[in-house]
């Protein structure tokens, strides 16, 4: 059997997290311009505890998105984020290939 089958996608994740009684968000990339780390359509999933599985950025943008993720967790209200080269986060947080991309954060209930 091929390693492809023994991993998990996200979404099935955050359905199993959710079933477990786990308090999850997921973070879908929207819009992606210019070189970016993931394509449209790529997912993160996040408990109130701060694990995770998947990948928006497969860099340090992540670390961000986890943070925004667990203070939506609490409030309920989803939130669009922005990553680019040009703004001071992204290169805080590691976007600097030149791209930017759009992530939506929301809570799921199981």
């Amino acid at each position: 059997m091929s390693t492809e089958h023994n991993v998990l996608d996200p979404l099935e994740i955050a359905e199993t997290w959710c079933r477990g009684g786990r308090k999850v968000a997921l973070a879908t990339v929207i819009e992606t311009w210019g070189s970016a780390p993931r394509p449209v359509g790529s997912h993160l999933v996040i408990d109130d505890e701060g694990n995770f599985q998947g990948s928006v950025s497969g860099g340090c943008v992540e670390g961000a998105v986890i943070a925004e993720a667990m203070e939506i967790i609490e409030s309920g209200a989803p939130k669009i984020l922005e990553f680019g080269v040009a703004d001071e986060t992204a290169w805080r947080v590691g976007l600097s290939c030149g791209g930017r991309i759009r992530v939506y954060v929301e809570r799921i209930e199981g």
